[in-house]
């Protein structure tokens, strides 16, 4: 397993240019990465590379196996950060583990430790939840279950998804959740947006960011108890909601599951401030 460069090729360590000038078979998830990374790190691959991916992954693995027992050296790659997280890789080792074959890996960046890094949130505990559900209904779901997760939270997703996926944490978490999005890391444009998740709603509808983005979330704070807050508070963070196309009732309960408050106060609140 090799942990690949999210995108400065100068984060490649000896071991990891030391690996693929030396394996027999490479499986990357994208050959024409691979290839453009042995150029920057000016290598030559003599071994033999072969494409492993997610729409492949399962029917190659076996083939990818025989070459282990066969004594061949196989190095897995994915496009960046290490195989496994999100990517290819974990069939493999589940495989080659069952097959008695002995396994390293050369560790290298990941992106969930990197954006985490960055963010300016707690990074003593987190946990990482990879890529939420695509279909609104689940993921709106799932948010609703991780309301009350006190560790921080990471999250990749992709941009064609990332505004309704911060309009659902926002929703569930509630509009004042601190929160990072990080795009591009280590890349040319690399940007770390730092703002409550009612903020960073606005923020992806004027500025859609591009690229791969890795979201780290705030834990839940004080669960179980019930945060006294101001009406114009309240009320300015039902605003916040609906600006964002949330509606009324929706925001509504949304800030007052984040406080731990009764519905009704919180419409009261919003109604003692028109």
């Amino acid at each position: 397993m090799l942990g690949a460069p999210l995108g400065n090729p100068g984060d490649a360590s000896a071991r990891l240019r030391e690996a693929l000038e030396t394996a027999d078979v490479i499986a990357a998830e994208d050959t024409r990465r691979l290839a453009r990374l042995a150029a920057d790190l000016g290598i030559s691959i003599t071994a033999k590379t072969v494409s492993y991916f997610e729409g492949n992954e399962e029917r190659r693995t076996p083939d990818l196996v025989e070459a282990l027992q066969r004594g061949e050296t196989v190095a897995v790659i994915t496009d960046g950060g290490m195989p496994s997280v999100s990517d290819p890789g974990f069939r493999l080792v589940r495989a080659a583990l069952a097959a008695g074959i002995a396994l390293t890996s050369v560790p290298g960046p990941s992106a969930v430790t990197t954006a985490l890094a960055l963010s300016g949130l707690p990074c003593d505990r987190f946990c990482f939840e990879g890529f939420p559900p695509r279909r609104p209904g689940e993921r709106r779901a799932y948010f609703d279950d991780l309301a009350d997760e006190p560790r921080t939270l990471v999250f990749f997703e992709a941009p064609h998804r990332i505004a309704g996926t911060l309009a659902d944490l926002a929703a569930a978490f509630g509009p004042d959740r601190p929160a990072a999005l990080a795009r591009e890391l280590t890349k040319t444009h690399e940007e770390v947006r730092r703002a409550p998740l009612g903020e960073l709603v606005a923020s992806v509808g004027a500025d859609p960011p591009r690229g791969e983005i890795t979201l780290v979330v705030g834990g839940a704070v004080g669960v179980g108890a019930v945060v006294v807050a101001a009406a114009a508070d309240l009320a300015a963070a039902v605003a916040a909601l609906e600006a964002t196309g949330t509606t009324r009732k929706a925001a509504i309960l949304a800030v007052a599951k984040a406080h731990g408050l009764p519905k009704r106060q919180v419409y009261a609140a919003v109604v003692a401030t028109r």
